[in-house]
């Protein structure tokens, strides 16, 4: 089955360490995290990937959401299908003391926040309900076995 033709930015900013996650973070697999996680009913996508420091996840948070602190994925969604069109700001910082926390490689832990991040663009939320946080999860997992990579929700 082919997949939607994406529009993809890829955009880091300047913090330290970003050359770790530049090299976690080549296009051509940013590319293929993303289309993986589109879902059947998307003809197009124009994604914007950011990744940013701590300060700016920080702030960024704050402003967006009232919540002051960074966190790992902030997706912002503008157009649902059939053409999905969505900016997606992900912390270095917090991804990569999240992958150590779970012993996991950064690039495994990136592939999951991508493609949860895509997931909340095109309207599936885990905050709604228990059952909608279950159906998101399975989603994520299902997307990430299609690219070989386990399953986050399991231990």
């Amino acid at each position: 089955m082919s997949r939607p033709p994406l529009s993809l930015s890829l955009q880091f900013a300047r913090f330290d360490g970003v050359a770790e996650h530049r090299a976690a973070l080549p296009r051509h697999r940013v590319a293929r995290w993303l289309r993986a996680a589109l879902c059947d009913d998307v003809q197009a996508a124009e994604l914007a990937v950011r990744v940013v420091g701590e300060a700016e996840g920080r702030q960024i948070n704050r402003d967006f959401r009232h919540k002051d602190y960074a966190t790992n994925v902030l997706t912002f969604d503008y157009q649902g299908a059939p053409v999905v069109a969505a900016d997606l700001v992900l912390c270095a910082p917090v991804i990569a003391r999240e992958a150590a926390e779970l012993d996991k490689p950064l690039a495994e832990h990136y592939a999951h926040l991508l493609v949860h991040g895509v997931l909340h663009a095109q309207g599936w939320d885990h905050e709604t309900s228990e059952a909608d946080a279950e159906a998101m999860e399975a989603q994520e997992a299902r997307v990430l076995a299609g690219l070989g990579l386990a399953n986050p929700y399991q231990s």
